[in-house]
């Protein structure tokens, strides 16, 4: 009798949902009635509301079960789990769930498939092709084949990473790095933990392409403090590719050598832009730094450095191994390749979802979100995390885009989206987000230090009724000086959520709306 293998998430949402008790009694189950079954503790589907996700392979694909919890087991267990028997859990074939099947998957075509932590497991699903491509390619060639695919910064600025690579690959310096901000502090933002704790040798290979191209040969990965299980599950397969010669000297004996290391950040939100997080990687305080020099000219300790997030920079091995023009098929106008979108907030059905840009947010609220968990409309969406617009209902049928969402004063940004239905107060939001700058500002400018906390005293004026036309009149000049003097995007996006919920809701922002049906604040 063949042994039954069996899935359960180890992704820390699953994890926090329940998910190491289930795998727990799953086990324990098993030895009870005497059957041999086979755990594999694997990444997370992008799912989350059906976590814990338990999975079994059978000949016609794997067959889901979920949420799941311990007390569920022994009746799974009754009902034939192990050649995927019929439950009230079942959910079929999971490759057929709308949610899945609907995705284009390029970055995370391993997402909930293979053990993390296995290299066999990721070389058996086309793990570390791109790489082999490299090694036998010029460093030109691998720059051209990044710049061809059209791949930009996955981190919020969306700069072509083909021409950042160039420009260290050209600049002067006995030592260059390669150096991954996985500082992801944006609230609503899980697509760089899911990476490092569910695809961690993607990540590894990508930096390592980026280190063979632009010959840098040690590089750092920057990880927030909050992450503990992506630090464990990148350490392990560091550790794993080191033994097996695709890190250190001579890789694969190609002659090109490359070493890797992670580094813990503090949780300072400021750290994620790039030069406060060379800052504190360089074992300083996180502040911005002044540019010009930029990073790619001086950077890491004074060398040339390519900093990238981890999405853009586990983008690269897809583009070695199928081509750049596979790359570049999907997306529209300059917005090329996919963007892996995290649905959070008052949302039915949160998650991933990985999608080529030209999706429309409508699209992804309500065919993928599945609507406001809450049932009532939705309001309105920030996308990119606290410094974005927030977003209302007439413009849900823009194509997610750089472009297309500039040109309406939006920013993409790291793909993050926090929704909010009907009961939310747009002018307690517009504060937050003062708030949240003055909070997090590392305090080196004035229009940042200063401003977010002017902005916080005059909309509190404004709601109160004091002077209104004046005090709207203060708050959109307050936004002006922060938006053209901040040093950095902090304070220099800090006014995007604010002007677009007084743009876009100027009803909340009046004495008399107050009065009315109270509304809850949100701010996650």
């Amino acid at each position: 009798m063949s042994v039954a293998t069996i899935y359960v998430s180890r992704d820390s949402t699953a994890i926090s949902l329940g998910a190491d008790e289930v795998a727990a009694a799953i086990t324990a189950e098993a030895a009870r009635i005497g059957l041999d079954i086979k755990l594999v503790r694997n990444s997370s589907r992008g799912m989350f509301w059906l976590e814990p996700l338990v999975e079994v392979a059978t000949d016609a694909g794997r067959i889901g079960y979920g949420p799941v919890q311990p007390e569920d087991v022994a009746s799974l267990f009754a009902a034939g789990l192990t050649h995927g028997g019929r439950h009230p859990l079942s959910l079929d074939l999971v490759e057929e769930i709308p949610y899945i099947k609907n995705q284009e998957r390029l970055t995370f075509a391993r997402a909930g498939i293979t053990d993390p932590v296995s290299l066999a497991d990721y070389r058996a699903h086309d793990g570390y092709k791109g790489l082999q491509n490299a090694l036998a390619m010029e460093p030109a060639a691998i720059i051209a084949a990044v710049t061809d695919s059209g791949l930009r910064g996955r981190g919020g600025a969306a700069f072509p990473a083909g021409i950042k690579w160039k420009t260290v690959a050209g600049a002067e310096g006995a030592q260059k790095y390669i150096v991954c901000n996985g500082d992801e502090g944006d609230s609503g933002t899980f697509a760089d933990r899911m990476v490092c704790e569910g695809d961690p040798f993607v990540l590894i290979e990508g930096m390592t392409i980026a280190g063979v191209a632009v010959g840098a040969t040690r590089g750092y990965i920057y990880l927030r403090c909050e992450y503990p299980y992506g630090e464990r599950a990148l350490n392990e397969a560091i550790k794993a590719a080191y033994a097996a010669n695709w890190l250190g000297a001579n890789i694969q004996g190609s002659g090109k050598h490359f070493d890797l290391e992670v580094r813990m950040g503090a949780g300072a939100y400021i750290c994620g832009e790039e030069t406060s997080l060379l800052e504190s990687l360089e074992g300083k305080r996180g502040m911005v730094r002044f540019k010009p020099p930029l990073p790619a000219i001086k950077g890491l300790f004074g060398c040339p450095t390519v900093i990238n997030n981890v999405i853009t920079l586990a983008s690269v091995p897809i583009i070695l191994d199928k081509g750049a023009e596979h790359y570049k098929n999907f997306g529209v106008g300059r917005s090329r390749g996919t963007l892996p979108v995290q649905l959070a907030g008052n949302i039915k059905h949160g998650g991933l979802v990985e999608k080529a840009f030209g999706v429309s947010l409508r699209d992804l609220l309500y065919t993928f979100g599945g609507g406001a968990l809450s049932g009532r409309p939705i309001r309105t969406v920030q996308v990119g995390g606290p410094l974005g617009a927030y977003i209302p209902d007439s413009q849900f049928d823009l194509p997610l885009d750089y472009e297309a969402y500039a040109k309406v004063n939006n920013m993409v940004g790291h793909g993050g989206i926090t929704v909010f239905d009907d009961t939310v107060d747009m002018a307690e939001q517009a504060r937050f987000s003062m708030e949240f700058c003055a909070t997090e500002s590392c305090g080196k400018c004035t229009p940042c230090r200063i401003g977010s906390t002017r902005g916080m005293e005059v909309i509190d004026r404004l709601v109160a009724g004091d002077q209104p036309v004046k005090q709207e009149a203060l708050l959109r000049d307050l936004c002006d000086t922060m938006l053209a003097g901040s040093l950095c995007a902090l304070g220099g996006m800090a006014p995007f959520p604010v002007l677009s919920a007084l743009n876009h809701f100027p009803e909340d922002f009046q004495k008399s709306s107050q009065q009315q049906t109270p509304r809850v604040r949100v701010t996650s």
